[in-house]
């Protein structure tokens, strides 16, 4: 029943290669196990659950840990990227641009400057 209903987190689990992932299902609950690669993983998943079981579920129990805690995620580029509208996809403000170039200062000559296939670091903010 719970399964189920929250199939599509063990899904999205799935897509997302999280490591040592169980899931057990009781009468009253569904218990979820697992290791993110980083905490943006981490955060898709836990979003999806709360997508459908509300801000509190009380019918899942989920144990998501995070494999690597120095980032927040890292971001391969592609075509018509632009450092704003990374910073959107990851911390919901094109504004914050700064702090993703600021953490790839190293492979980075300018802001305006990333191109295809450049992975980037999402730093934790």
């Amino acid at each position: 029943m719970y399964k189920a209903k929250y199939q599509p987190v063990l899904d999205l689990g799935e897509k997302l290669n999280i490591k040592d992932g169980k899931v057990e299902e009781t009468n009253d609950k569904l218990k979820v196990w697992g290791t993110a690669a980083n905490q943006y993983e981490k955060d898709l998943m836990w979003n999806k659950i709360k997508e459908i079981g509300g801000e509190n579920p009380d019918d899942i129990m989920a144990d998501i840990k995070v494999e690597d805690t120095s980032v927040y995620a890292k971001h391969t580029v592609s075509s018509g990227e632009t450092l704003g509208k990374i910073a959107k996809h990851y911390y919901g403000d094109a504004s914050k641009y700064n702090a993703i170039y600021q953490a790839n200062s190293d492979k980075l000559k300018s802001a305006d400057l990333i191109y295809p296939d450049q992975e980037l670091v999402i730093p934790n903010i």
